[in-house]
């Protein structure tokens, strides 16, 4: 049941239309070890310096994340993004990116992390994803990826290169269109398909997500939400939410992504209700399980045809 995942942990000091936080704890992998580590143990590889407070390495050991794979440069400094959301929270501005120790980050893969059956590769720079595949001795049975417009127009070609390697992508829409030049997102999908991966998500923030394997599409809603505070993370959630289900359940079959993408959507639900990393040490499994049966009642219906 072992479940790898690489991604950047990080400080990050977010602005909305509904508040501003200071600088708090984020990062890809930092939001999908606590959202993962519900459904299955973590085994973590990123890095951080020395700035980074140990609290925060204790509370996710305490969640059954392994840290053993992050590297702690002592005399370095944890990378820090600041950014400043419209009122539409869909958009955003960067403010501030001090890329630190992620900067020259070469991750090494520790011999207890071998046994790997499912790897989530977080947004990172392609060639970072890459090495960590390239290190596994035997193949894990599912490899995710997630990236961004970032790498797209700094490193394509790497990034193709990369994507070729995985079983599912994980981009959002506009990155989809990015990536190959296609508008409509059924054209998008088959191209992408079509550079190596078997599956794919094209995760459409508050309209819910599309997943594409050969002919066959399938359409998860997400939750109409009264309040979004804050959507950093929220992509990294649903990605802890579908690989932990995934890695729970070992099975990787079309219609259980269907469900993992449900579990996904019901996480990055929560991940949106407060700041950072804040509402995701709150939950419980009553409190998913409630969520659940919302998206249920949400998508759930009979039509009687003629």
């Amino acid at each position: 049941m072992s479940l790898v995942v690489v991604g950047s942990m990080a400080f990050d000091a977010i602005e909305t239309p509904f508040g501003k936080s200071d600088k708090i704890i984020g990062g890809a992998g930092t939001y999908i070890a606590w959202c993962a580590s519900n459904y299955t143990p973590v085994k973590q590889i990123s890095v951080v310096g020395g700035d980074f407070p140990q609290a925060e390495l204790d509370a996710l050991t305490a969640r059954n994340v392994d840290l053993e794979g992050v590297q702690i440069k002592k005399d370095g400094k944890t990378f820090f993004w600041s950014g400043r959301y419209h009122m539409d929270m869909n958009t955003r501005d960067t403010l501030e990116t001090q890329l630190n120790v992620l900067g020259d980050f070469e991750p090494v893969v520790p011999e207890s992390y071998q046994d790997a059956e499912f790897l989530m590769l977080g947004n990172l720079a392609p060639s970072v994803q890459r090495s960590v595949i390239e290190q596994l001795k035997t193949r894990p049975k599912l490899i995710v990826m997630d990236t961004m417009n970032f790498w797209m127009e700094i490193a394509m070609d790497d990034l193709k290169q990369t994507i070729s390697m995985v079983d599912l992508l994980m981009v959002n829409d506009s990155e989809a269109r990015e990536l190959t030049g296609e508008y409509s997102l059924v054209k998008a999908a088959a191209a992408i398909l079509k550079m190596g991966p078997k599956y794919l998500i094209i995760k459409k923030g508050e309209h819910g997500a599309l997943l594409f394997h050969g002919s066959k599409v399938f359409c998860a809603p997400a939750l109409p939400l009264e309040e979004v505070f804050d959507p950093t993370g929220a992509g990294d959630t649903f990605a802890g939410g579908f690989i932990g289900h995934l890695a729970k359940t070992k099975n990787i079959s079309f219609e259980n992504m269907k469900t993992a993408i449900i579990v996904g959507s019901a996480m990055a639900s929560f991940c949106v209700e407060k700041f950072g990393t804040e509402r995701l040490r709150e939950i419980t499994k009553a409190d998913i399980d409630e969520r659940l049966a919302e998206f249920v009642q949400l998508a759930n219906f009979n039509i009687e045809l003629g």
